[in-house]
């Protein structure tokens, strides 16, 4: 599994992968991720959107933020920390441990430090979203205490 910096080339391979419908309400669509990724770098924040691969076949999306963006919902961790902003693996490719793979590659980035040094890195889910929450864990996320808007925040500390 690798994560390839989403450009020209890819864009609309990755734009078009999707979720099954029973788990939309947990994961934005990938066309409006990116275009957050665009006004977040272009608001002086920090937005790494990635395609993940499998060999040369786009699998899923992960984003990455490093630190606050100055939303007044954010939680405290979020202030020199390191996110995963956003992670799907597309329907035809779940049930395959491709979601397992794709959380190792986003966290062995996040460990490069490519924003700077950092303690933490956190995420967030809906609270009835059941199956990220036993994927994240697995990796040693930990509930904070701390809500991202209606999501439930979790930490893992790097």
């Amino acid at each position: 599994m690798k994560l390839v910096k989403i450009d020209t080339k890819n864009v609309w391979d990755i734009v078009k992968l999707k979720v099954r419908g029973d788990q939309s309400n947990f994961v934005a669509p990938n066309d409006y991720s990116i275009i957050e990724a665009y006004a977040t770098v272009s608001s002086g924040y920090v937005a790494l959107p990635f395609g993940l691969y499998e060999e040369q076949t786009p699998v899923g999306f992960v984003m990455l933020g490093f630190g606050s963006i100055g939303e007044a919902e954010e939680p405290k961790i979020a202030n020199d920390s390191y996110c995963i902003w956003r992670f799907m693996i597309d329907e035809r490719f779940q049930g395959r441990g491709l979601g397992r793979k794709a959380m190792e590659a986003a966290l062995d980035y996040i460990r490069t430090y490519p924003c700077g040094k950092a303690d933490y890195c956190w995420l967030s889910y809906e609270p009835e979203n059941k199956t990220a929450q036993s994927l994240y864990s697995k990796f040693g996320f930990v509930e904070n205490g701390e809500m991202d808007g209606e999501e439930v925040v979790a930490v893992l500390k790097l």
